[in-house]
């Protein structure tokens, strides 16, 4: 049974995020890239992975061992408000007939 409903997470790119649970606990970043249908989000210098890379002359790519970012899993991190600097949940509101994602503890809107 295929799903076709578009899924949504609480996190966009370019968001400000909090990591809530791992290795990382406690660390902020910046959304790199969203994978709604995976439930997984990229963040800049968040969950380094190390990885073996093989040498590729044809196209310049040297080997050896390279760090990376390895996606998380969306539930793992939460907003940082730019107007409170708190994590906080996020509701969504109408504002001028557009729908726009709403600051829980201070009600500052978080789409510009």
């Amino acid at each position: 049974m295929a799903d076709n409903k578009k899924k949504t997470l609480h996190v966009k790119n370019g968001d400000r995020v909090i990591v809530t649970a791992g290795k990382d606990k406690g660390k902020i970043g910046n959304v790199k890239k969203v994978m709604p249908s995976d439930s997984k989000v990229l963040v800049e210098g968040i969950n380094m992975v190390t990885k073996a890379q093989r040498p590729q002359p044809m196209m310049g790519i040297q080997g050896g061992l390279i760090k990376k970012e390895a996606p998380l899993d969306s539930s793992n991190v939460m907003v940082v408000c730019q107007a409170c600097e708190k994590p906080t949940r996020i509701k969504h509101a109408v504002i001028n007939g557009k729908k726009v994602r709403v600051c829980k503890k201070c009600g500052e809107q978080l789409d510009v």
